[in-house]
């Protein structure tokens, strides 16, 4: 029976030592930082005006420039051509990857989405520049953040938060339309991607 609950608990210790190795953080931001929130329309911020978007609220949480890189109605293989003169122009430190919204919407295939975010994601990292990745759901009554993103940031190992898109658009009072937050819904977005970036060892 010891000996029963002594290999019982070496197998949970084991998974507590995976739980936590699997959990990204990030390295502290300078204090002269630049961040590059890239995107589409969630990133541009439509549906509110153009202070309330996300990235312009998140400079100020910060007090750090970060560049509103959103642009509306863009798919992700347009980002992926988009993003390296970006980073090669801005050298930010940190990327908050907000993308693939309008190929689910226009049912693009899954797997030109992954290739896109990860290609996206390489670019990044080739540059030393970290990754903070924003899941975002597919269309449909119960929005939840597609597979996709989870995978992507497991198998590339960035940051991740899986639902904060999708918790937004569930709530009315958060919505300017069925796709996109109003001036709330980003101040939300904006709050809870500070927290996350403290919590992460970025700020």
């Amino acid at each position: 029976m010891i000996k029963a609950l002594n290999q019982l608990s070496i197998i949970v210790f084991a998974l507590l030592l995976t739980a936590c190795s699997s959990e990204s953080s990030l390295l502290p931001l300078s204090g002269g930082a630049t961040i590059l929130a890239f995107g589409d329309s969630l990133t541009a911020g439509n549906g509110a005006p153009q202070q309330g978007s996300y990235p312009a609220q998140l400079t100020r949480l910060l007090n750090k420039n970060v560049i509103n890189a959103g642009i509306s109605g863009e798919e992700s293989n347009e980002g992926r051509g988009r993003l390296e003169g970006l980073l090669d122009q801005h050298r930010p430190e940190l990327l908050i990857l907000c993308h693939g919204g309008n190929d689910l919407l226009r049912k693009r295939p899954v797997s030109e989405l992954e290739a896109n975010l990860r290609e996206m994601i390489a670019m990044a990292q080739q540059r030393g520049v970290q990754v903070l990745l924003l899941g975002v759901p597919a269309p449909g009554i119960f929005l939840s953040s597609e597979d996709v993103y989870e995978r992507v940031a497991e198998e590339t190992g960035v940051a991740f938060i899986p639902e904060l898109i999708a918790d937004v658009l569930s709530s009315p009072a958060l919505k300017a339309d069925t796709v996109h937050p109003n001036e709330a819904g980003y101040t939300e977005i904006a709050g809870i991607i500070f927290s996350e970036l403290k919590k992460l060892g970025a700020i």
